[in-house]
């Protein structure tokens, strides 16, 4: 719970709308060999996936393939119907087909709106979830266990290698200063 207390504080700063996708791209770095799986480059914080050709923010793979298997697409308020229905039309003019589409959301997740979700396998054949990035994060840890300070060196290293025009140097040095601080507590309890 400490490693999702910080998580939680730094996604909570603000202009931290970058911070999601470093998240989930964190744990899968850091259960890569577990998975089988790895996250392709992750595209510019600007770059809109039209431009990029990109599935979402971020693509993920079997390990050795360059077949996109898994796409996230991160949105830092309430994910809705019409974000569901453009997610449908991107994957109706992609090229290949994928196994699983996933929002991650750090607002509540509308009902309504996850039981649309949940009518997208039986029409494309395609899992579609939303999930909200804490619980993601929550239930990766819990999962991979033994993984988390290799998670959270993987969040600190591709935080520290965003541009500023993603991740402003004030919420680097927050988070850094955030984890030495709770790595201090947890040594003196």
């Amino acid at each position: 719970e400490d490693i999702i207390n910080l998580i939680e504080q730094h996604l909570n700063f603000a202009y931290s709308s970058r911070l999601p996708v470093l998240v989930v791209a964190a744990a899968y770095e850091a259960a890569r060999s577990f998975l089988k799986e790895s996250v392709l480059p992750i595209h510019g914080h600007n770059a809109a996936d039209l431009q990029t050709g990109s599935l979402g923010d971020l693509e993920i793979t079997l390990i050795d393939e360059e077949k996109v298997v898994t796409a996230y697409e991160m949105k830092t308020r309430r994910v809705m119907r019409e974000d569901i229905d453009l997610a449908l039309i991107k994957l109706a003019n992609y090229s290949q087909k994928i196994d699983n589409f996933v929002f991650i959301t750090t607002q509540p997740i509308d009902p309504l709106v996850l039981d649309y979700a949940k009518t997208v396998y039986a029409r494309t054949g395609i899992e579609l979830g939303i999930l909200d990035c804490v619980s993601f994060l929550r239930h990766f840890l819990y999962l991979f266990y033994r993984l988390k300070i290799s998670f959270l060196d993987n969040y600190q290293n591709l935080l520290l290698q965003e541009p500023d025009s993603a991740v402003n140097q004030p919420l680097k040095v927050a988070f850094l200063a955030n984890r030495q601080a709770a790595e201090s507590k947890i040594f003196v309890d």
